[in-house]
């Protein structure tokens, strides 16, 4: 039992830590999300040069990461730590309305079931267990999102930084999937990477107050 959980364990630091639940997507052919199909779902033009890039991604930040995602994680994490399960399902069923959410809908549940699979060794984690269970029921989804914030409470890991790494880690995939095709250099992509990021800090500080001062179920 303990191999199993530091075997868990281990696993989702990786995933917190390094890497966004697209990344291995973007700008692949055989992906079903690429950058092609972002542009199409945000209305864009196709990523052409730097500038093209830069507007792709801070498109996605203010339509997609800032109102939907990061709010998602940070409401799984504290329907977790309340262990409000049926508040959590209520939540992963409304996020299949969202029309924003339906270009990495297949993706996203993908990954967060898969994700969510390497916390079933936890046996003595009702709120993992119960919501693997409703997965399987199919009363709930699985929305990558999800998962990350409830692995976020599941490890007692800071919800700041979480959604600061997440938003990162987002960030970064777009820049280094069109690094490629467009020439950038490590310098290009670093002044991007630092530019779209600047104001991340402070919007997961309105987040997490936003968490802070709302009434709980």
């Amino acid at each position: 039992m303990v191999e199993q959980s530091q075997l868990a364990l281990r696993d989702a630091a990786e995933w917190l830590g390094d890497w966004h639940p697209l990344a291995d997507q973007l700008g692949s052919a055989n992906g079903l999300v690429t950058l092609g199909s972002v542009t199409a779902l945000l209305d864009l033009p196709p990523v052409t040069s730097i500038v093209s890039l830069r507007n792709l991604i801070r498109c996605y930040l203010d339509q997609v990461l800032l109102p939907f995602e990061l709010p998602a994680i940070r409401t799984a994490h504290g329907m977790t730590l309340r262990h409000e399960l049926r508040e959590l399902i209520q939540l992963d069923q409304q996020m299949v309305a969202e029309r924003l959410l339906a270009g990495i809908s297949e993706p996203s549940r993908r990954v967060g079931r898969c994700q969510l699979q390497k916390l079933r060794p936890l046996r003595d984690d009702r709120m993992v267990q119960r919501y693997l269970a409703a997965i399987e029921t199919d009363q709930a989804h699985g929305w990558h999102t999800l998962v990350y914030g409830m692995t976020l409470a599941v490890y007692s890991l800071p919800l700041r930084q979480g959604l600061l790494g997440y938003a990162h880690q987002a960030v970064r995939s777009f820049i280094y999937s069109a690094a490629g095709m467009l020439r950038l250099s490590e310098h290009q992509c670093r002044e991007l990477f630092d530019g779209l990021c600047a104001t991340l800090p402070a919007s997961m500080e309105i987040l997490i107050q936003e968490e802070s001062a709302s009434p709980h179920f």
